[in-house]
């Protein structure tokens, strides 16, 4: 592991990576950098890459939420390699594969610089099966390919200091998280104000209300064909919305005390959600490889669909094969849209949400004992900490015990639920789609919730200091 973690600081030594600020900076500061690597990630992904035709279909569009992507832009890959990195190393770490220790700052340091350079690699990876898979268009010159290949592993460098200057104390939260949310939160903009022209009128929902309001044919903003923002999604949504926002405060708030403060008395909470939304980033990032995968295998091995065991996999439509798949396994698994699918497409709209949940409740689980969640961690964390449960021995065994009646059963009802919000809002069809949202609020939510924590170390610096961060 030496000469791997050495060789790995050789090779991240050459490359520009961001410093820590040399004092704290204030929280308006912060503010100002966080909303400038926003900013900037969001001009990027309005820059076309050179050499792709505009106007093409974006065949990867399951993943553009999950990943921030834009279709034929610098961000073309958006987040999705740093992402997978990072859960490659995090699963490595987890099985012992990679013995880390994060508690030590050289082995933590070893950890971040190991997710960029497999990040860079992987950006590199899928830009050339992207290009072999016909996605930048057909009959590209050597030179052109070369070329967009380059502004793809360049901009996937940018976006990795973009992420590591919000996370080394210029900015507020993680980078990752803020593009996500600012994509979803601005395809739900869009999806509620754009005046752009649709097939009846303009595609926001709030100005083609006031249109068949001056029309005087209210009735038709209530429910749209084409899958169109309507005034019935735009409800739907808020409703998930306020949903979400009650779900991630349902909690179990086991009762502790300190072992060294007589008199001190609190309680440790195990929220419903106990592994947040990343099993739903994960599963949405596994159906993302199977289509993906499944349409490769189709254009390149079954493009007239006549291979038997090839068909199990996916079909797809010769003339337009980026609309999706319509038979397989990746159609199955393939996201259901509109209330109408559940009249028309029983059986899909069935599937999809099983292996949703199903895949939603495998996740958490590993996730529980991959990230150190899990009861034998956590109670070892509370005796470190130095406090115990009152009314039971303050011994690991013990606490472990109790935490053995919430955590394992909160894993699945969470996981399982996670995966119904998102997939029971896809098909109702709500803007930003059910996953889009769930992630958009959750990181919203605790996004508040440290700025909250930051304002208040602000006003109180004593209060910093008792937490360390003084």
């Amino acid at each position: 592991m030496s000469a791997v973690g050495n060789t790995l600081r050789s090779i991240v030594s050459v490359f520009p990576s961001v410093v820590k600020p040399v004092r704290k900076k204030s929280l308006n500061e912060r503010l100002i950098w966080t909303v400038g690597a926003l900013l900037l990630y969001l001009v990027m992904s309005q820059i076309p890459l050179y050499g792709v035709a505009s106007g093409m279909e974006d065949q990867m569009s399951y993943t553009s939420i999950i990943f921030a992507t834009a279709q034929g832009t610098l961000v073309h890959l958006g987040i999705g390699p740093i992402v997978t990195a990072g859960l490659v190393l995090q699963l490595l770490k987890g099985a012992d594969i990679i013995p880390l220790n994060f508690k030590d700052p050289a082995d933590r340091a070893l950890f971040s610089s190991s997710t960029k350079v497999l990040a860079l690699f992987i950006t590199f990876v899928e830009g050339i099966a992207f290009m072999i898979g016909g996605q930048f268009g057909t009959g590209l010159s050597g030179s052109t390919q070369v070329i967009i290949i380059a502004q793809l592993v360049l901009a996937g460098f940018v976006i990795l200091l973009l992420d590591e200057l919000v996370q080394k104390g210029w900015g507020i939260g993680s980078g990752i998280s803020l593009f996500i949310a600012a994509g979803v939160a601005q395809q739900v903009f869009w999806s509620i104000f754009s005046v752009l022209p649709t097939g009846d009128g303009y595609f926001g929902v709030i100005p083609y209300f006031v249109q068949s309001l001056l029309n005087g044919n209210v009735g038709s903003a209530v429910m749209r064909s084409n899958n169109l923002p309507s005034l019935i999604t735009l409800f739907l949504t808020l409703a998930i919305i306020a949903l979400i926002v009650y779900t991630e405060g349902i909690r179990i708030e086991l009762p502790i005390t300190s072992t060294k403060m007589r008199g001190f008395q609190g309680t440790y909470p195990i929220k419903l959600l106990y592994v947040s939304v990343l099993p739903v980033i994960l599963t949405g990032a596994l159906m993302a490889n199977i289509m993906f995968f499944s349409q490769f295998i189709w254009s390149r091995y079954n493009p007239a669909s006549n291979v038997s065991y090839l068909n199990w996999i996916g079909i797809y439509n010769p003339e337009n094969p980026s609309s999706g798949a319509i038979g397989g396994l990746a159609y199955y698994i393939s996201p259901a849209r509109g209330i109408q699918s559940l009249s028309a497409e029983p059986l899909h709209v069935v599937t999809y949400v099983l292996f949703f949940m199903i895949m939603c409740v495998i996740f958490s689980r590993i996730w529980v004992e991959v990230a150190g969640l899990g009861p034998s961690k956590v109670a070892e964390n509370l005796l470190g900490a130095n406090v115990q449960v009152p009314g039971f021995r303050n011994r690991k065994s013990s606490v472990e015990i109790i935490l053995n009646k919430y955590i394992p059963v909160i894993t699945i009802i969470g996981g399982a639920l996670m995966g119904l919000l998102a997939a029971g809002s896809d098909i109702l069809g709500i803007f930003g789609s059910g996953t889009g949202i769930l992630l958009m609020v959750s990181i919203t939510l605790n996004f508040y919730q440290q700025l909250m924590k930051e304002q208040l170390e602000t006003m109180m610096p004593q209060l910093a200091g008792l937490l360390g961060k003084g």
